[in-house]
């Protein structure tokens, strides 16, 4: 797994020194950099992406849910800078880009999807993208939702579009967990440039436990992020507790994600500055202890039973069948 890079205040803005000169054969940074120090159950501390040679802190931020331009400078503040122009682009998230970037571009990496299950038209989405919010370019193109390790055509477009100097990176997010196996070891073949993968990972879903996280390496794989953390909000919500249960808080639900040591990053989508204010709170309470960990999980399974995702995941179905999850209807 990536190595950690220091241990900075929260406050303390993040650090551009792990952006390092990519060699010419690969446009990745001298392998020799990476890697170098333990990894810490601090969550202060930044880890590097990798094969990139960026560094960021713990907590990313989607744009989904639409947090105002206020708080995504305030988290950037605080140390946060993985912005994730995503699913939803949020043009108070744009604003915020734009104006974080008049300073701290080489600070900040920016993230942006698309869904596309045509390479052909993904080069002109995000450059449309970049003009509707006011950017140049981005760190990364995520290749969302990918069932199957991407074909020729998606490494093509991209490698066009990073000689352009449009992205730098490339990044996947899947629901499909016992394919993404298959991309950890072309990543350790060097048969693939993704150098992020990113995965639904909670209390109720911890399906990537057994599908996913065995097979990521110690060191020199890429990185991982996870999302969904509160499982759509079902994990604080009081309507929905077993008897006898009190609401998950949203900072233990970060904090449980990153608990385990093969999540690298948990990326958070706040609505408001409380939702991210509990976010920031995981990185200063650190991991769960046992019986913290015990009671999520207690919870989350109750809540795999009775309410079924509003996304599956492929992997699921063995436990639907077993009446261990329940199903879409």
């Amino acid at each position: 797994m990536p190595r950690s890079l220091g241990s900075p205040s929260p406050r303390r803005r993040p650090c551009s020194a792990g952006r390092r000169p990519a060699c010419t054969a690969c446009k990745h940074p001298d392998p020799s950099f990476s890697r170098r120090l333990p990894v810490s159950d601090n969550f202060l501390d930044r880890r590097e992406i990798g094969r990139t040679g960026l560094v960021t802190g713990r907590i990313g931020i989607g744009s989904t849910f639409d947090a105002s331009t206020a708080v995504i400078e305030s988290a950037f503040d605080r140390g946060v800078n993985y912005l994730y122009w995503g699913t939803v682009r949020q043009p108070d998230f744009a604003k915020a880009i734009r104006n974080l970037s008049k300073q701290h571009r080489d600070e900040l990496i920016l993230t942006i999807q698309s869904y596309s299950s045509d390479p052909g038209t993904i080069e002109a989405e995000v450059e449309e993208a970049l003009a509707s919010g006011g950017i140049e370019n981005v760190d990364f193109l995520l290749l969302g939702n990918h069932a199957e390790p991407p074909h020729a055509g998606y490494y093509e477009v991209f490698e066009k579009m990073r000689d352009k100097g449009t992205v730098r990176f490339l990044s996947l997010s899947s629901h499909n967990r016992p394919m993404l196996p298959t991309l950890l070891e072309a990543h350790a073949k060097g048969e693939t440039p993704i150098d992020i993968l990113m995965l639904r990972y909670n209390p109720v879903h911890r399906g990537a436990e057994k599908d996913v996280f065995p097979y990521v390496p110690e060191a020199g794989g890429p990185f991982i992020t996870t999302y969904t953390s509160t499982r759509w909000g079902h994990l604080v919500d009081p309507a929905k507790m077993p008897e006898g249960e009190v609401p998950v808080s949203g900072r233990d639900c970060y904090r449980y994600a990153l608990s385990h040591p093969a999540v690298d990053m948990v990326t958070a989508g706040p609505a408001n500055a409380a939702q991210m204010d509990q976010a920031l709170e995981a990185l200063e309470k650190g991991p769960l202890d046992a019986d913290e960990r015990e009671r999520l999980e207690r919870i989350g399974a109750y809540l795999y039973s009775q309410y079924a995702p509003q996304y599956p995941d492929q992997g699921d179905a063995e436990d639907v069948a077993a009446g261990i999850a329940k199903g879409q209807e």
